[in-house]
């Protein structure tokens, strides 16, 4: 039986998400509906979605099972609200809510109905990162003892058509990229139990587009933000997050074990390369990726929710998840404000790998 899903927002990310029930069976999108409805009922004929309506009749549908909130950030926890509110199950784009106590009654409320939250990104589900999982808790590098995870890029206000948001609290580098490198390493080595990060905005303003003279942005939010997080099982991370450099040769992710060192790939990509180097060794091993979805495969945290309601297992792109990814992105820019580590106070169980298996199969 398929899940009927309701998709609330069609801008940028949506078409990615139109498209996952070509690659899920699971999955059938019954609605979409936009602030902007003509938008919607553009993305429903391109995508063979059975109509385009209002927030509200699609709440009160009988055919949508689960709302897809692609909304912005900043709208995230209303509609998510309103969605458990209308008796739906939830899948949001990350974050779960840009306010924490937000994200705390997102899944309170979900508790009280008996509903199911699930929380993007679901990038770790894919086939590089269930490989270098794989690896890790085969032992391949020993116990792991340190990691290191960076994104440093110069913005996205040269490309996005509307980038002010992103530099806006709720926003910068931490909060659009950091879900990314913080699931992949949650995913790897557990919960965070403490954060301290050192932050700054250097740029005052950004420029829209390629043009010099084009309109510009007051920044309100850090745009480069240093971490030291400290996870529960032991291992130490820094994280660094930054809007504010042109170039970097530095690797995504590694993680460094007692017998050597694991190389992830991009943690905002499905695929590899992952690779290791093991002790007393010269040479750096490109692990065969050992599970599918190799290619841009946005959605199979929706699947994956689909079936575990199904079977009545946990899913694993969870609200937990997503709200403790939330609490220590917070942790990390108050951190910076008081000049001391923050304790974290959730403590997710760490996903359950993928077995290895072809296709959806997967997820069984």
């Amino acid at each position: 039986m398929k899940l009927r899903v309701g998709v609330v927002g069609a801008g940028n990310i949506s078409p990615i998400y139109l498209n996952a029930p070509t690659k899920f069976s699971t999955l059938e999108v019954t609605a979409i509906s936009d602030l902007d409805l003509d938008r919607a009922r553009s993305r429903a004929t391109e995508f063979g979605v059975a109509r385009a309506v209002p927030l509200d009749e699609l709440l009160a549908a009988d055919d949508v099972d689960v709302v897809l909130n692609l909304t912005v950030p900043a709208a995230h926890a209303d509609v998510t609200l309103a969605a458990l509110e209308a008796g739906r199950h939830v899948y949001v784009e990350k974050p779960l809510a840009t306010d924490l106590d937000a994200g705390r009654r997102v899944l309170a409320l979900a508790a009280e109905r008996s509903l199911r939250v699930g929380c993007a990104p679901d990038t770790f589900l894919g086939a590089g990162l269930q490989t270098a999982r794989k690896a890790l808790d085969d032992g391949l590098i020993g116990e792991p003892v340190a990691a290191t995870a960076f994104m440093l890029s110069h913005g996205p206000e040269r490309w996005h058509p509307n980038p002010d948001f992103f530099y806006q609290p709720g926003a910068g580098p931490l909060f659009d990229m950091g879900p990314y490198y913080l699931t992949a390493l949650v995913n790897m080595l557990g919960p965070v139990r403490r954060a301290t990060s050192a932050t700054r905005a250097s740029f005052p303003e950004r420029v829209v587009g390629e043009d010099p003279s084009g309109r510009r942005i007051p920044v309100t939010t850090p745009t480069h933000i240093a971490s030291v997080l400290e996870f529960q099982a032991g291992p130490v991370a820094t994280l660094v997050t930054s809007f504010d450099v042109w170039g970097s040769q530095t690797p995504r992710i590694e993680i460094y074990g007692t017998e050597g060192t694991l190389s992830l790939p991009d943690p905002n990509t499905f695929g590899g390369p992952v690779m290791v180097r093991r002790m007393l060794t010269d040479e750096w091993l490109e692990l065969p990726l050992s599970h599918p979805f190799r290619e841009n495969s946005r959605g199979i945290g929706l699947a994956d929710m689909a079936v575990a309601l199904r079977t009545g297992r946990p899913h694993r792109a969870g609200g937990e998840l997503g709200l403790h990814v939330l609490e220590v992105m917070h942790a990390c820019l108050h951190a910076s404000d008081v000049g001391r580590h923050v304790e974290i106070q959730t403590r997710p169980p760490r996903p359950d790998a993928l077995p290895v298996a072809e296709g959806e199969e997967v997820l069984a």
